[in-house]
């Protein structure tokens, strides 16, 4: 009985960990500080995160050019509100528009 406590406990952490992982797929938690101008010429589009539903920040997603060996595509989170990420949304508005 005191072997099956702490290992059910241990197993219920683990899920309850599994789950938290899962609701913050698609989320950032955190801003990237700058990009090297090699990685801004990746940039294919962006999106903006809301702090609605499971997202707990504001942020820009830049969806970076997928390598065809890569399953996932790359994402870089950056703040909204600093002037390099506003300038580079608007670079990208204007490729697009091309």
């Amino acid at each position: 009985m005191k072997f099956q406590a702490p290992l059910l406990f241990l197993l219920l952490t683990c899920m309850y960990l599994r789950l938290a992982q899962g609701t913050y797929g698609d989320c950032c938690l955190g801003y990237v500080l700058a990009m090297k101008e090699k990685v801004k010429r990746n940039i294919e589009s962006y999106r903006i995160q809301e702090t609605d539903g499971d997202c707990n920040i504001r942020a820009v997603v830049f969806l970076m050019k997928r390598k065809p060996s890569h399953k996932k595509q790359r994402t870089v989170c950056a703040n909204p509100q600093d002037g390099w990420v506003q300038h580079l949304t608007s670079t990208v508005d204007i490729q697009m528009q091309k």
